[in-house]
């Protein structure tokens, strides 16, 4: 089959690789019909080489139609339509059933010390094959797996794979009080969907969007988010939060930017030496010294109000990152974060992935590729060109 392989930092390529089968009685055998590309990938691209292998295949927002089951499976069938949750979690553990899905027990990789595995993403989750392909093999076929209807288009689920339940987790997480102002700092995929559930939620008052890209400031002011361009006021931003919140600062920060944040110099240049040196040193330093770029999860302490919460969303991966814990503390900050645990999500969901649209999924991608088109898809998102906000593939 054709999958996106790594093969290098910032080399990706579409290659032939053998089929998955079957390995074990619970799995599914799915043909990927869309299959996202998401900010997570860029951290593959860039930044996490050292725990890759030349033809992993990448990509953890699938769905498509169920090619073959095995034979313990018994709530799927050939010819059922499927959403792949990104977390590989067996649904019957403690953790899972405690609603934590990505610590899933059965599928933690103890070897790392890391949570429950990940499709398509590096030794530490596990390096399980991704969607980024014409077939995937899903494991916990009558658990983990979103049987979703036949006919709407792929835009209307897919997002269920990822964005839709970690943007919903964030929000959740940021605890926002009735009446009360949340101020979203990077409107990429996740930060976008962040804004549009946030402003669904009747106690909400006020939505703030933060970023530096045009088209994406655009879109969150087009559903009615007070939006704030960095380039025109870095150094004057603090002032502006404060003067659309009373004087307080927002009552709850989403940090939907992560570890490649602009603004962090040292950050970024340490990251780019560590990726120069050979994979088992350049490990080894990452999981005992590794930085990430603070910018934004710094930016959110100096932000946020006094008492208030901080949900991050982005993916940080840093062993050593310095924290500005006397301002933490000082400000009395409740402080929440993790992978999302999709399939907690996915239920609660569902129910608004209907005809009305009131979260604008069916329009939300801005790029439908084929997949041969992936190496510059990588690079166009990662240099935020052409508006890219959001990719699909269809293999």
């Amino acid at each position: 089959m054709r999958a996106v392989t790594w093969q290098g930092r910032r080399d990706v390529r579409v290659t032939e690789v053998p089929d998955p089968m079957l390995e074990d009685p619970s799995d599914v055998l799915v043909e990927v019909s869309s299959t996202g590309l998401c900010g997570s990938d860029l951290h593959l691209y860039e930044v996490l080489g050292p725990f890759l292998d030349p033809g992993d295949v990448l990509g953890h927002e699938a769905m498509g139609t169920v090619r073959k089951v095995g034979g313990a499976v018994r709530t799927l069938s050939p010819g059922d339509r499927v959403v792949v949750p990104f977390n590989v979690s067996c649904g019957t553990c403690r953790m899972c059933a405690d609603g934590l899905h990505s610590q899933c027990e059965t599928t933690q990789v103890r070897e790392y010390g890391s949570g429950a595995a990940l499709f398509g993403y590096t030794k530490l989750y596990g390096q399980v094959p991704g969607g980024q392909a014409e077939l995937l093999r899903v494991p916990f076929g009558d658990t983990l797996p979103v049987k979703v209807p036949q006919g709407p288009p792929d835009d209307r689920f897919v997002f269920l794979s990822d964005v839709l339940p970690t943007a919903w987790q964030a929000v959740e997480y940021a605890a926002v009080p009735e009446g009360g102002t949340l101020l979203v700092l990077g409107l990429g995929p996740i930060g976008e969907m962040c804004v549009r559930m946030a402003l669904l939620r009747p106690g909400v008052r006020q939505v703030i969007g933060v970023d530096l890209v045009p088209e994406r400031l655009q879109r969150a002011r087009e559903r009615g988010a007070v939006v704030l361009d960095l380039n025109d006021r870095p150094k004057q931003l603090p002032q502006a939060v404060r003067d659309l919140t009373d004087g307080l600062g927002p009552d709850s920060v989403i940090d939907a930017v992560g570890m490649e944040a602009h603004g962090s110099p040292a950050a970024t240049a340490a990251q780019r030496v560590t990726g120069l040196l050979p994979d088992a040193l350049a490990r080894t330093l990452m999981q005992k010294a590794g930085v990430d770029r603070l910018q934004a999860l710094h930016l959110a302490v100096e932000l946020v109000r006094r008492g208030g919460t901080i949900s991050v969303a982005g993916v940080y991966g840093g062993a050593a990152d310095p924290m500005p814990l006397l301002t933490m503390f000082d400000k009395q900050v409740q402080l929440r974060m993790g992978q999302a645990n999709v399939r907690r999500w996915t239920d609660e969901l569902l129910p608004l992935l209907t005809d009305d649209d009131p979260l604008g999924v069916d329009s939300f991608a801005t790029h439908h590729l084929p997949l041969d088109e992936a190496p510059e898809a990588y690079a166009m998102f990662q240099q935020k060109r052409d508006g890219a906000v959001k990719v699909l593939f269809r293999p």
